[in-house]
């Protein structure tokens, strides 16, 4: 969806006079990179009988590599997202995990059209990283950063 806001932005005659069966053909296609957005860790809540902190915990690892106790995963909150199109419900988790937990490379699954690549930001570019327009970051990702800042890195230890 990301790539296709930034093909309509750049080149809008491919969507004009077009229906859905004969689209129009980008002549100069615009590097994959314009659709890769920056995002938190995240799956879809589809496994009977897991809990949604179970379900977290298998994303976790399948993304990130880390693999982090059900029971360490703390709720921040849910909140909606896409009100105009899916109204789908988020609910954002904290956990901290440590070189100990790192079990695999993490990178979620090809043959499921996942393209992950597990970012670290230094603490002290957080809200740097969380307000710069232009790197392309979903509201969860700012919302998180906020939190943490607010929540947790007040009683980290001074270096």
């Amino acid at each position: 969806a990301v790539y296709m806001c930034e093909v309509e932005r750049h080149s809008p005659q491919v969507f004009q006079n077009q229906d859905k069966e004969n689209l129009g053909h980008l002549k100069d296609p615009l590097p994959a990179a314009v659709g890769v957005t920056y995002e938190l860790c995240a799956g879809i809540v589809d496994k009977p009988g897991l809990s949604i902190e179970e379900i977290a915990r298998e994303e976790v690892l399948e993304e990130c590599g880390y693999c982090v106790p059900a029971a360490d995963l703390r709720k921040i909150t849910s909140y909606r997202s896409g009100v105009g199109l899916t109204g789908s419900r988020h609910t954002i988790f904290y956990a901290e995990v440590t070189d100990q937990m790192k079990t695999g490379e993490g990178g979620g699954q090809p043959e499921e059209g996942e393209l992950i690549q597990v970012v670290e930001i230094p603490l002290e570019d957080s809200m740097k990283f969380a307000f710069d327009e232009s790197l392309p970051k979903t509201p969860g990702v700012i919302l998180g950063f906020v939190w943490f800042q607010n929540n947790i890195a007040p009683n980290l230890p001074k270096k």
